[in-house]
């Protein structure tokens, strides 16, 4: 990844797609009207008869073969499975737990993912996300709404910090450093990718790479990472965050990967 690139998200374009509405009725009264300019043409002086039910349900059909024809375009076969995956993970209880801990957070120009880490309204998230922003709209999924205002940056390691003014807010727990076996460590994070809120994945950490301009080296998960995911806590099985997702990258072995920065980089600032 080029110094360019560290401060947004990398991912495909095409991986998610907002539907249309405005072309998708579109598309519908235009088949409409061909099934009426069809059944016109048929006409025959002939006695008229009543107009075929079998004739109805093939419009039908194929009006909503139409729109399932759109459906490609709007959902990525990558962009189901992670939907599947958070149901699945979400009747869990400490997942729903930590889910209730990862907000929202709106600017003027788009929206991430961060998280609380104490009951009094301090928040995490990316630099990137917060970028020439002195104050954002928190959401917590139960509190609601909050002002938040970003108190301090560190743009070197792509880190924020927010503060809500709340009491007893739900918040997660932070590890003392972010220790785990590479290759093996199985890991938790949620966030809010693409148009979608709170979403609970799973990944494997996969170890350490250095990025151009970075003076640190991040970690590399094997996961489902999206657009809006970055601010999202990586958490171990032990239910304390230890990194903070903030990109993704094309690695020569394996392929497609999410980006986290270690805990240890909040610590030493």
């Amino acid at each position: 990844m080029n110094n360019n690139n560290r401060n947004r998200d990398v991912i495909d374009d095409d991986l998610y797609e907002e539907l249309d509405e405005e072309k998708l009725y579109e598309l519908v009264e235009q088949e409409r009207q061909k099934a009426l300019t069809r059944a016109q043409n048929k006409k025959t002086p002939k006695p008229r008869r009543r107009f075929p039910k079998w004739l109805f349900w093939l419009i039908a059909a194929v009006m909503v073969l139409n729109v399932v024809s759109l459906i490609p375009r709007t959902f990525s076969i990558p962009a189901i499975d992670f939907l599947i995956t958070s149901a699945k993970l979400s009747t869990q209880e400490n997942i729903q737990h930590y889910k209730e801990a990862v907000v929202v957070i709106e600017t003027d120009d788009g929206r991430g993912t961060g998280f609380s880490i104490s009951a009094d309204g301090t928040i995490i998230t990316n630099h990137h996300v917060v970028e020439g922003e002195d104050s954002v709209t928190v959401a917590f999924p139960e509190k609601g709404l909050f002002a938040g205002d970003v108190v301090e940056t560190y743009p070197s390691v792509d880190l924020a910090v927010l503060n809500v003014s709340g009491d007893t807010l739900p918040h997660l727990k932070l590890a003392d450093e972010a220790t785990f076996e590479p290759g093996s460590e199985q890991v938790y994070f949620i966030g809010n990718p693409t148009n979608f809120n709170g979403i609970a994945n799973e990944g494997r950490i996969i170890g350490d790479i250095r990025l151009n301009g970075w003076d640190k080296p991040v970690i590399m998960m094997e996961a489902p990472v999206f657009r809006g995911n970055s601010g999202s806590p990586v958490i171990n099985e032990d239910g304390s965050v230890i990194g903070i997702v903030f990109a993704t990258l094309h690695h020569d072995t394996h392929g497609r990967v999410g980006l986290f920065i270690p805990i240890d980089y909040y610590y030493s600032h």
